[in-house]
């Protein structure tokens, strides 16, 4: 079917590497249709028509990398099981072939190319529910295959304790081959000639190994941790009591301020009001007081003709 632009499959490619490059930059959760569309330059409706939602898009996108990656993977081990049966398999055997494959595809635009590795990174680092559900989900047999071989390579390990050193070693090496090129990922050490993937792989495999390899823990170390986790733990309830204790301080000192009477405001005093208050303690009669006359002075002619008067 054409478009004004191409065809509808040149369409869904777009769509398809444009999500695939906004979930290596923010993951899962934060890659929005909307973004997609601006990426691919085409308009919700294309991407309605041929994914109808984000998780069938994310799907599409981890197919068309990881599908072609595991049949690789569980072709490559066969044949190295095949090569080196039982004890004689090691664990750098199925290291390479859990690895190689993702080198050869980030080395083969048309499957993967440069960003491959980066793509692998984020998948095994994306914490949200739908991506690990979809791992689980669809590549549960291809882990437990590369989960018997190691187990086989390393009988000394328990089941339990290889499991979750494996989960936890894969994955630091997964996102050290997501950072950057194969040959440049350990620039610090290459002195000298480009590094070749095996080269690099082997250097790599060697920190994994040692790490899977190495003894369960003793009596004294977990010991040693557990004083520590037991002071830890006394600190932080020290510092909780202390809290609850400041603010149960707080609470009642303010339960105090709110039932205090509150005290009649006086009233401000004016000059008016204070003539006023003088007024009126001046027209007051003091009870039982006699009143006296009230005494002008003499006038001098007044004086003079009652003196003649009596002559």
């Amino acid at each position: 079917m054409k478009t004004g632009k191409g065809t509808a499959g040149d369409t869904k490619a777009r769509i398809l590497d444009a999500t695939e490059h906004l979930f290596i930059e923010v993951g899962y959760e934060a890659t929005s249709l909307r973004q997609v569309t601006s990426r691919a330059i085409v308009n919700l409706a294309a991407v309605n028509y041929h994914f109808r939602s984000k998780d069938i898009m994310m799907q599409a996108v981890l197919g068309r990398r990881l599908d072609p990656l595991n049949a690789r993977r569980l072709a490559l081990l066969d044949a190295c099981e095949a090569r080196w049966p039982g004890e004689q398999l090691r664990c750098e055997h199925v290291m390479g072939a859990l690895f190689v494959p993702a080198l050869q595809m980030a080395r083969e635009p048309e499957v993967g190319g440069p960003s491959f590795l980066r793509l692998l990174g984020r998948v095994y680092s994306d914490t949200s529910p739908f991506i690990q559900s979809y791992l689980l989900g669809h590549y549960a047999p291809v882990l437990g295959r590369i989960s018997d071989a190691f187990a086989r390579a390393l009988p000394e390990i328990p089941p339990h304790e290889l499991g979750w050193r494996l989960t936890f070693a894969l994955k630091a090496l997964a996102g050290v081959l997501a950072g950057d090129a194969p040959g440049d990922l350990l620039p610090a050490f290459a002195q000298g000639p480009d590094q070749s993937d095996a080269h690099v792989l082997a250097q790599l495999s060697a920190l994994v190994v040692a790490a899977l390899k190495a003894p369960v823990p003793a009596s004294q170390q977990l010991s040693a941790l557990q004083d520590v986790f037991l002071i830890g733990e006394t600190q932080h309830a020290e510092e909780r009591a202390g809290q609850i204790a400041s603010n149960t301080l707080e609470a009642e000192q303010a339960q105090r301020a709110d039932t205090l009477p509150i005290a009649p405001r006086k009233p401000r005093r004016t000059a008016h009001s204070e003539g006023a208050k003088r007024a009126a303690i001046a027209s007051l009669t003091v009870p039982g007081a006699r009143e006296r006359p009230i005494i002008f002075p003499s006038n001098p002619l007044d004086d003079w003709m009652r003196m003649r008067s009596r002559t």
